[in-house]
C-alpha cells in the first residue's frame, strides 16, 4: 500500500487530508511540524510526502532541502499564503509540484497519482540500472584485478582520458564500464564506438555526425556519437582500428572539445569524456606510422592494462562460479556444482580466448551436464577441437 506522509501544523488539515487518502486506499503518517518530519523521514520511507510551506521553526522549505538531499522521494508543496514566487521557488529547488489551501480534491488526487507514477518509475529505473551493473560486474581478487580496481577507484571520480589495453576477451570494455559507472557522469549517456567495425569512410560520421545531403545517403542530419555522449562518456574501442583522417579529428575534438559535422561548418561544443581501448602495440603502430603520436599522448593520461586470463588462473574459479549462476539462471535451473579436478582442469586450459572463451566454455558445461561438471565434462565439452556429440 502507498505510503504518504503529511506535513502541516494545522491538526485539522492533516485529519481532512489523512481520511480523505485513506479513503483512497493509501497509508498516512502525520507530522505537525518540521523537525517531526524531519526525523520522520530518516526513519521511513515514504512514496510521496506533502509538505506546509509556513509552520513555526523549521518551515517546509528546509523540509523540501532535507527530503531532495536524503530521498528521492516527490514532495507536493502546500500553503494558505501562496503566491506564483513561492511556487516558482519551491518548483525550482525540486518540489513535484505546489497546491494552495484549500486543496481542490481532484488536483490534489490527481497530482500525488502523477507523483506516484514519478516515484515507481524512479524505483523501477534504480533495480534496472542495478541489474544492468550486475553484467558489468568485475570478477576476481587476483593481484593484476585488484590493482585495476583499486586504479578505477582513483581514477573514475575525474575526467582523466584512459586507455585500456591488452588481449582479446580479457575484459576491457567492462574496465571502461566501471570507469563511467564509478565517475560523476554515470547518470549520463555511455556511448561505445567499435572502431574496428565501422568502414574507414564512415567512421567520421559516426563520431561526428553529418550534415543533411553531406553525401549520397545523407536524407537527414545525423547527431554523432561525440553529440550523444555530451556530458557522459564516450568508449572508443579498438582505437588501433581507426584512420588517420578520423584521428585527427579526434585530435582536434579532444584538444578544442568542439566537433564538426561532415559536410557542415558549424562547431559544436561538446563535454565528453573520452576512454580508449586497444589490443594492438600502439607504439608500434607510431614507429610504423599507422598511429599519430600526438593522438597516442592525449589518449593515454591513464594506462590500464588487464593481464590475459592465463596470468591469473587463481580467478578462474570465481568466473566460473559466477558464469556457472548467471547462465543456469538465465535459463531458471539451480547452478551446477564444479568438482575439484574439473576445475584444476579448467585452470590449466590455455584460453587464448581470455574471459570471453571461459565464458562460453562455462555456459556450454552448464547446458550439456546434468548433476555436476566432472573432469570427463570438461575433457568431452571444453576443449576447442572436442567432438560435442552427446554419447
Amino acid at each position: 500500500m502507498p505510503n504518504i506522509l503529511i506535513i502541516d501544523d494545522e491538526r485539522a488539515i492533516r485529519n481532512t487530508l489523512s481520511d480523505i487518502l485513506s479513503n483512497e486506499k493509501y497509508e498516512v503518517d502525520q507530522a505537525e511540524n518540521g523537525e517531526m518530519a524531519v526525523e520522520k523521514i530518516s526513519e521511513n520511507q515514504y512514496d510521496v510526502i506533502l509538505c506546509d510551506i509556513k509552520m513555526p521553526g523549521m518551515d517546509g522549505m528546509e523540509v523540501l532541502d532535507y527530503t531532495l538531499r536524503k530521498t528521492d522521494t516527490p514532495v507536493i508543496m502546500i500553503s494558505g499564503h501562496g503566491n506564483i514566487e513561492t511556487a516558482v521557488e519551491a518548483i525550482k529547488k525540486g518540489a513535484f509540484d505546489y497546491i494552495e489551501k484549500p486543496p481542490d480534491l481532484n488536483r490534489l488526487l490527481i497530482t500525488i497519482r502523477n507523483a506516484m507514477d514519478k516515484s515507481n518509475l524512479m524505483t523501477e529505473t534504480k533495480k534496472l540500472k542495478k541489474e544492468v551493473s550486475k553484467n558489468w560486474e568485475m570478477i576476481g581478487e587476483s593481484g593484476g584485478i585488484n590493482e585495476i580496481k583499486e586504479m578505477i577507484e582513483r581514477v573514475a571520480p575525474t575526467d582523466a582520458r584512459v586507455l585500456i589495453t591488452g588481449e582479446n576477451g580479457t575484459g576491457k570494455e567492462l574496465v571502461a564500464r566501471w570507469v563511467h559507472e564509478q565517475s560523476k557522469r554515470a547518470h549520463a549517456p555511455f556511448i561505445e564506438v567499435n572502431c574496428a567495425a565501422i568502414p574507414s569512410e564512415l567512421i567520421e560520421s559516426q563520431l561526428f555526425g553529418h550534415e543533411k545531403g553531406s553525401f549520397t545517403s545523407a536524407i537527414k542530419m545525423r547527431k554523432g556519437d561525440f553529440e550523444q555522449a555530451h556530458g557522459g562518456t564516450i568508449f572508443l574501442d579498438e582505437i588501433g582500428d581507426m584512420s588517420l583522417s578520423a584521428q585527427a579529428k579526434v585530435l582536434r575534438a579532444l584538444q578544442e572539445n568542439k566537433i564538426t559535422r561532415v559536410g557542415g561548418e558549424k562547431e559544436i561544443p561538446v563535454d565528453v569524456r573520452v576512454l580508449a581501448a586497444t589490443n594492438k602495440d600502439l607504439k608500434k603502430q607510431i614507429h610504423e606510422e599507422k598511429f599519430r603520436e600526438d593522438l597516442y599522448h592525449r589518449l593515454s593520461v591513464i594506462l590500464i592494462h588487464v593481464p590475459p586470463l592465463r596470468e591469473r588462473s587463481e580467478d578462474i574459479p570465481l568466473l566460473v562460479d559466477h558464469f556457472m549462476n548467471q547462465t543456469r539462471a538465465n535459463n531458471g535451473r539451480a547452478a551446477l556444482p564444479v568438482e575439484e579436478d574439473a576445475l584444476n582442469k579448467l585452470k590449466g586450459m590455455p584460453w587464448t580466448g581470455n574471459i570471453r572463451e571461459l565464458r562460453n566454455v562455462v555456459e556450454r558445461l552448464a547446458i550439456l551436464c546434468d548433476h555436476a561438471v566432472t573432469l570427463e565434462d570438461v575433457e568431452r565439452f571444453a576443449q576447442p577441437l572436442t567432438d560435442l556429440r552427446i554419447k
